[in-house]
C-alpha cells in the first residue's frame, strides 16, 4: 500500500507541479487510509434560506432580540461567539444551542447547519441590511 501511494505521489509530481501532486496524494493517501476529507464551506445563498426561515425571529438584520448586545455582527461575533468568528463555532452553537439560543442539530440536517454558519460568517463581513 505503502508503495502504491508513493509510486501516485512521484508519478503525479512528475505530471503536475509539486503543489498539486501534494494534494492529490494528501487526498489519495486519506480515502486509502479511510480518513475523512476536511469538509467544504458551505453554501451562501442556502444559508440565508435556512436563516431567513429557523433564524430570522430572533436575529432578523443580524441583530439579537433576547440578549441585544450579542448580535451577529462581526465585532459581536469575535467578542462573544464560543471558538471565535468562524464557520465551525456558528455551527457549534447553532447545532448544540447556548443560552437562550434552543439546539438545532434535531431539527436541521448537518447541511443545513453548515450553510446557514457560512450565510452568517460572510453576512457579518459584509454587513448586515437592516
Amino acid at each position: 500500500m505503502k508503495l502504491a501511494i508513493a509510486t501516485l505521489l512521484v508519478g503525479s509530481a512528475a505530471a503536475f507541479n509539486v503543489k498539486e501532486a501534494v494534494q492529490v496524494g494528501a487526498v489519495s493517501g486519506a480515502l486509502a487510509f479511510g480518513i475523512a476529507a476536511p469538509a467544504f464551506a458551505g453554501d451562501v445563498g442556502a444559508g440565508e434560506q435556512v436563516f431567513n426561515a429557523n433564524c430570522a425571529a430572533c436575529h432578523a438584520g443580524g441583530q439579537n432580540v433576547i440578549m441585544p448586545e450579542k448580535t451577529l455582527e462581526k465585532e459581536a461575533l469575535d467578542q462573544y461567539l464560543a471558538g471565535g468568528r468562524k464557520e465551525s463555532s456558528v455551527v457549534t452553537q447553532v447545532t448544540n444551542g447556548k443560552n437562550a439560543m434552543p439546539a438545532f442539530g434535531g431539527r436541521l440536517s448537518e447541511e443545513d447547519i453548515s450553510n446557514v454558519a457560512a450565510y452568517v460568517i460572510a453576512t457579518s463581513e459584509s454587513g448586515w441590511d437592516e
